[in-house]
């Protein structure tokens, strides 16, 4: 299970930090690698977001991996023909949805991948392709609770999208 955290209550906005505020993010479309660790809990090997290109605070995020061949995942899936799990590539999009959530106003505690649904993969995702993770948020229920639709794409193709849950708990 991923678990995300708000890194609103605790940042004081520079040049070089995340946003503190709503306002402040408006301001900022894009997130590289250091700002991006400030707002997600995940390090290696299980960060799997290397920037967000585009940020619509409180809307949306669009956000890339960079799909390599020294991922340990590679070495065992599957020797000969490396493909990267499926279970990894919606990981990869709710880390994307993460940005969105844990920098909504009134969200506070940890931000929790809480399920999946209507998910489909399309076609495999290999060493050398650039993952695109397009994240849309649906709707946030009592600040606890978020729905987001989820897609990945490799070269403009669909790789894998559907619908994913979040939970905010204490």
């Amino acid at each position: 299970m991923s678990i995300l955290t708000n890194a609103n209550a605790t940042n004081h906005a520079t040049s070089t930090e995340v946003p503190a505020t709503v306002e402040e993010a408006a301001a900022q479309k894009t997130f590289m690698l250091e700002e991006i660790q400030k707002l997600l809990p995940h390090r290696y090997p299980f960060a799997l977001v290397d920037r967000i290109i585009d940020y619509v605070p409180g809307k949306r995020a669009i956000g890339i991996k960079n799909v390599t061949f020294n991922e340990p995942h590679f070495q065992g899936h599957f020797p000969g023909r490396p493909i990267m799990p499926g279970v990894l590539i919606v990981e990869a999009m709710a880390q994307v949805g993460g940005i969105v959530l844990t920098q909504m106003p009134g969200v506070t505690g940890l931000c929790m991948f809480a399920g999946i649904d209507k998910v489909r993969f399309r076609r495999p995702v290999v060493p050398g392709d650039q993952l695109v993770m397009t994240v849309e948020l649906l709707s946030v229920k009592r600040m606890r609770f978020g729905k987001m639709q989820a897609k990945a794409e490799v070269d403009g193709q669909l790789v894998a999208g559907g619908e994913l849950m979040f939970s905010v708990v204490d």
